[in-house]
């Protein structure tokens, strides 16, 4: 059930203290997305969130809707087509609805804004951050100013908060953030696509940080406003006020979640730093977890990479959630290795495991679910 540092014995003391707020069955802990959008969505083949660039500025859209009102709701943005599978949104529904969720959602650098009600992180309507090759992603000012609207996000938490993000090209600007941070990433970081385009990838981080010249020991905002994304900003931003708040965060996902830890953890005195990883748990699907590349586990490759630069110890675990005896092809080409993760799936998967719920009644779950939404 892990990934990253492996626990010796899942049911271990120091394991069920770390996960006693997800199993406390009078708290209910909040759900947090965020919608975001970057130009490096733009470029051709980059991302398989959506199966043209035109497809991909709503992806966001299509996916909020879809966790917030379910697959019987016939939604005003479609789902983009996608080369194989369907959106994971369809799990975070399902996993939603098991543990009684209501979701909030917030929205950030959109190029429309939602037609649903929601939390708007910007007062201006800057729209999504610039490719991450212009090395120029976002100006510093807006940076700070996303940043410090997600410390008081974080500050006013009274409950422990799952984080999940909708942000298509995200794993890239990721790859570069971490990079910029000094890590070398561009063999460990995925993406949705069956093959992820690394080559691609690879040029343009190389682009963005020779263009952006940061120089030695670039500050966390001076990455960001280089390559990053919108909701990397905030997200940094919200983890530092959830130390201040006192709540646990399970940051939904895999390396986009993993380059937003990074960057909290840079931003604190190093004295400070294993008491933000002591809150924060990391949860993602069995197939981001298992997913291979160039012969090496690459998620796990990745928090252990994190854990020794930044010296640390960091929770990943997984959902057991698997499809292989599903009804629909859709939830079958996930073991295939199509879309893996997103929209929260796997933690949200994960909480409801660790709250009682059986991976069977989840999984036929989703398949009356798509059934649902087949039937739109």
């Amino acid at each position: 059930m892990t990934a990253g540092r492996v626990w010796p014995d899942p049911e271990a003391t120091a394991l069920n203290q770390r996960l006693a707020p997800w199993r406390h069955p009078q708290v209910q802990p909040d759900l947090l997305l965020v919608l975001a959008a970057t130009a490096t969505a733009e470029v051709e083949g980059i991302s398989a969130a959506g199966a043209s660039a035109a497809s991909r500025r709503y992806t966001a859209l299509a996916d909020a809707e879809l966790l917030l009102y379910g697959p019987g709701h016939r939604p005003r943005w479609s789902l983009p087509p996608l080369p194989a599978g369907v959106s994971p949104a369809l799990i975070s529904w399902v996993a939603a609805q098991a543990l009684g969720l209501r979701p909030l959602v917030a929205a950030v650098g959109l190029q429309q804004q939602p037609p649903f009600p929601h939390l708007r992180l910007e007062a201006c309507d800057c729209g999504p951050a610039a490719c991450l090759s212009s090395g120029r992603a976002m100006a510093p000012d807006r940076v700070e100013r996303l940043w410090q609207r997600g410390v008081r996000l974080g500050r006013s938490l009274r409950r422990p908060l799952v984080l999940a993000e909708c942000v298509p090209g995200g794993t890239s600007t990721a790859q570069a953030v971490l990079t910029a941070l000094g890590l070398p990433v561009a063999d460990l970081v995925s993406g949705s696509a069956l093959h992820p385009p690394m080559q691609l990838k690879r040029r343009l981080v190389e682009a963005g940080l020779q263009r952006a010249a940061l120089g030695p020991d670039p500050s966390p905002q001076a990455i960001l406003a280089a390559v990053g994304d919108p909701f990397q900003a905030v997200a940094t931003g919200l983890l530092l006020g959830a130390m201040e708040s006192g709540q646990p965060v399970m940051l939904a996902g895999g390396s986009q979640m993993l380059a937003v830890l990074a960057l909290a953890l840079r931003a604190l005195p190093r004295a400070e730093r294993s008491a933000l990883t002591a809150e924060v748990i990391l949860g993602t699907t069995a197939w981001l977890a298992a997913e291979s590349l160039a012969g090496r586990p690459a998620l796990a490759d990745l928090v252990t990479r994190l854990e020794r630069a930044l010296a640390v110890e960091i929770l990943a675990l997984h959902s057991g959630l698997r499809f292989h005896e599903s009804r629909h092809q859709a939830w079958r080409d996930y073991e295939r290795g199509y879309v893996k993760e997103g929209v929260g799936a796997g933690a949200l998967a994960l909480l409801a495991q660790l709250r009682g719920c059986s991976l069977e009644l989840l999984r036929r779950d989703c398949d009356q679910a798509l059934d649902a939404l087949q039937r739109l």
